[in-house]
């Protein structure tokens, strides 16, 4: 791998000769793939894939693959019974076991495409409040896609920018933060962004992210915790940025706690991938300066319908998990939405199993013929008994009602 020699350099410095050798040899490498289990959707032992998985350390329902699977022509994928995620993000697991035991009331602000989120919707406690927000408005649907496919309910999903917040002072108990970055950690998995790299995008990025953690802060109530994160190496976008809060916005930085074993440091931790099984991450836990020791207890004020009217009045809501997914379209047609409900009742709608030609099919937005005993009206698919999505079926056929954006394009299968 041609590595930008300004990269070599600063690594260089900041790691010693040896270690940063070590790191290029390992940029040279595959990349694992890694997997994530949806708990209220599959068990471990119900996905094949998982049959000769290694468990990602630091993140119970993670999974390192053998291979690389064709994710698109898994019908499992797109029922939501699994998110593919790069292990050492899914760390953010462990941090949150560690500091949240309450509900919370949570900010995903750079969530897409989904993964902190959907970990998040699995990790906090019952009653939790998740708003993931996304700048960019193609990232926010595929966002709002992904968390619709995963199920819970318990989710808002938003289109703006850190300062557009204004209205939400002390709302928060709970800050992700994973900030635009430089993107050192994905040389080996995505070229271009090798092209893209220079010192000047660095200093760029630095200067970015504490603009949208200044933005932000104020949301932060007095206690409440900043998770920090980066997918790149170099101390300016991560251990300097730290120290900033730290000093500047009032702020404690806590330890991670991560088992020695693992090879990461307490606080400040770096994902390096020639130390772990990972790509290039970093991630840094802060507390908004105050006395208590736990996120969530006597302070969570702020009721779902009071934050989803607020949401309303001043941001771009994307998709309102909240809202009644028994409410229909302007067709009389019922919301994709409560078919990918974790808690869905299975008895609101007949469900026909099809088998895996038929599911691809469905998910290419093809018409279906069901069997002759199948009730008219809407049908909910489902592969494997996990639910796909709607169609109407009107005796002869069935009119597919899955999402026409989502839709398969690939042709090989």
């Amino acid at each position: 791998m041609n590595l930008p020699q300004d990269f070599e350099q600063m690594m260089t410095q900041h790691l010693g000769k040896e270690e940063y050798d070590q790191l290029a040899e390992a940029l040279s490498l595959p990349a694992p793939t890694s997997i994530r289990i949806n708990p209220k959707k599959v068990a471990a032992e119900g996905l094949a894939m998982l049959k000769e998985a290694e468990q990602v350390p630091w993140c119970k329902d993670g999974f390192y693959l053998k291979e690389r699977p064709s994710f698109t022509f898994d019908p499992l994928f797109h029922a939501g019974c699994y998110y593919v995620q790069e292990a050492s993000s899914m760390f953010l697991s462990h941090i949150l076991n560690q500091y949240v035991k309450e509900p919370v009331v949570a900010l995903d602000l750079c969530a897409a495409p989904g993964g902190k989120s959907t970990l998040a919707l699995s990790e906090l406690p019952e009653g939790s409040l998740l708003i993931a927000n996304e700048v960019v408005r193609q990232r926010a649907n595929i966002l709002a896609e992904n968390i619709m496919k995963w199920g819970n309910p318990n989710c808002i999903v938003t289109n703006n920018y850190a300062e557009d917040f204004q209205a939400f002072s002390d709302a928060f108990d709970l800050i992700i933060c994973d900030a635009p970055c430089s993107g050192e950690g994905m040389f080996r998995k995505d070229p271009n962004s090798i092209e893209e790299w220079s010192f000047a995008n660095v200093d760029t990025c630095w200067r970015r992210q504490r603009d949208i953690v200044r933005d932000i802060w104020h949301t932060l109530k007095e206690g409440g915790l900043f998770i920090y994160s980066t997918c790149t190496y170099n101390p300016l976008e991560d251990e300097e940025n730290v120290a900033w809060m730290a000093k500047t916005l009032g702020a404690e930085v806590l330890s991670c706690h991560p088992l020695k074993e693992w090879g990461l440091t307490e606080t400040n931790t770096h994902f390096y991938p020639h130390r772990i099984k990972g790509e290039g991450f970093f991630i840094s836990v802060l507390r908004k300066t105050a006395d208590e020791e736990e996120v969530g207890s006597h302070r969570r004020k702020n009721k779902s319908d009071r934050l989803l009217q607020l949401a309303r009045r001043t941001l771009k809501v994307v998709y309102a998990g909240m809202e009644d997914p028994m409410q229909t379209d302007k067709h009389g047609r019922p919301n994709h939405s409560l078919a990918m409900l974790s808690n869905l009742n299975r008895d609101t709608f007949p469900m026909v199993d099809v088998s895996e030609e038929q599911a691809i099919a469905y998910l290419r937005t093809e018409a279906l013929q069901l069997p002759a005993d199948t009730p008219k009206g809407y049908v909910i698919i489902t592969y494997q008994g996990h639910p796909l999505g709607f169609v109407k079926n009107i005796g002869n056929r069935a009119n597919n009602l899955y999402p026409t954006e989502w839709r398969i394009r690939k042709t090989n299968f």
